[in-house]
């Protein structure tokens, strides 16, 4: 995500993994806070916010964890119940700062970039709530 990188890069290509692929597997549901390029294929979600570098969702899922996609409702549920996502929620810890971000345009980055799904603007740069500009 924009935070986690930082800047959101294309960093969020996913192959099938070879020992799947080995297998037969054609396709599997890839996620991903980050982006991607054009050139990647098949079953993939990307942008999912809040990123993981914040504590979004992704922060949460761990090997084995089971997740389903319904396309048609728009919904991605991490199928693990509230007492388990409370306790990880309860354990997890950001990862260390990013090396040069305590000043400068990164420190201001890091601070102010919005989500991607706000587009990864700076919060400075929003309009107020009203929708109003004052020159």
């Amino acid at each position: 995500g924009p935070k986690g990188a930082p800047g959101m890069p294309e960093s969020g290509y996913i192959p099938i993994p070879k020992k799947l692929a080995r297998q037969g597997v054609k396709d599997m549901l890839r996620l991903s806070d980050a982006r991607m390029s054009g050139t990647a294929f098949g079953s993939i979600v990307l942008h999912v916010t809040p990123e993981a570098a914040i504590g979004g969702p992704l922060a949460l899922v761990q090997d084995g964890d089971m997740i389903r996609l319904d396309v048609a409702s728009r919904q991605l549920e991490l199928l693990v119940d509230d007492a388990e996502l409370a306790r990880r929620q309860a354990a997890w810890t950001p990862p260390p700062a990013h090396a040069g971000s305590d000043r400068g345009y990164k420190k201001l980055y890091l601070e102010q970039v919005l989500q991607a799904d706000e587009g990864a603007d700076f919060a400075f740069m929003q309009p107020p709530p009203d929708g109003r500009v004052t020159p």
